[in-house]
């Protein structure tokens, strides 16, 4: 069954709580120590991203127009699993010329919507991050709210990892989180969460499946069917996430062709260690 079609219409309300201001602080001083990439006050023109018009050099432009062609390419940043596009927002408040990417048309017509509402001109498109797809180079790419667990493959992380090093800029950075295999094994597996509001309501039913270390929830959703409406209507949804180690994330970054860098506790912020649910990987382009 496809993910996020009828909860991408309740996800904001249930997320509500995510420290989204919180992870951009932080993953903006990830970016501020390692990347390239830098908050810009000014886009082009047409106010758009830096790919919107092409990357590639154009007979008759001159040695100016290429340095600054190159340099809106290094500070653009892409988020990979962008969702409805809470964080993306977040970033591009914070000066960032960013794309949001994500599998979910249903969720990218939030995001879409939101952005506009907010003033927000952003980039958002729908493809899957193993088949990622750019016009041009990128100084950095990042993926919060473990979207990465949703590649349940080997060779789909080999994809991901390897595009995103074949579109990222000389030295640009590739922040991403994970949920442990811990988490869903030990923490989450196996139980029954839920959670009740006046316009929506779900269940969310956990099965870790231990031989493939593949978490699936069952998800059945019961939300409003309009504004002034008393009538509910009930949706399921099914999602499959993966537990890694970071060990197997560091194999994978390392057979994609990136260095890498560090290994944060997203809780802690300190090191990560056996009891931590959700990492931080930070790695680098080091020559294609």
């Amino acid at each position: 069954m496809e993910a996020y079609t009828d909860f991408a219409a309740v996800y904001d309300t249930f997320m509500d709580e995510t420290p989204y201001e919180e992870w951009g602080v932080f993953v903006s001083s990830l970016i501020e120590k390692y990347g390239i990439s830098k908050p810009v006050k000014v886009k082009n023109d047409a106010g758009s991203s830096a790919c919107d018009d092409g990357c590639d050099t154009l007979e008759g432009e001159t040695p100016e127009d290429t340095e600054a062609a190159l340099e809106q390419e290094k500070n653009l940043v892409v988020e990979l699993g962008c969702g409805t596009g809470s964080f993306t927002m977040v970033m591009a408040k914070k000066g960032y010329d960013i794309m949001g990417i994500d599998l979910s048309p249903d969720m990218l017509d939030i995001a879409r919507k939101k952005s506009k509402a907010a003033g927000l001109d952003i980039m958002y498109l729908e493809q899957d991050m193993s088949e990622l797809d750019l016009y041009c180079t990128t100084g950095t790419v990042i993926s919060v709210c473990d979207s990465v667990n949703y590649l349940l493959e080997d060779e789909e992380v080999r994809s991901t990892f390897r595009l995103v090093n074949n579109f990222l800029f000389p030295k640009g950075i590739f922040i991403f989180d994970f949920n442990t295999l811990h988490k869903y094994r030990d923490v989450i597996g196996d139980t029954t969460i839920a959670e009740n509001r006046e316009d929506c309501s779900f269940i969310w039913e956990n099965y870790y499946h231990d031989e493939e270390h593949i978490n699936e929830y069952d998800l059945t959703i019961y939300y409003r069917s309009g504004a002034d409406s008393e009538n509910f209507k009930r949706s399921v949804e099914t999602h499959y996430q993966r537990g890694y180690t970071l060990e197997e994330m560091k194999a994978f970054v390392k057979e994609a062709g990136l260095e890498f860098v560090t290994a944060i506790d997203a809780d802690t912020k300190n090191a990560p260690d056996a009891d931590s649910e959700r990492i931080y990987v930070v790695c680098r382009e080091s020559g294609k």
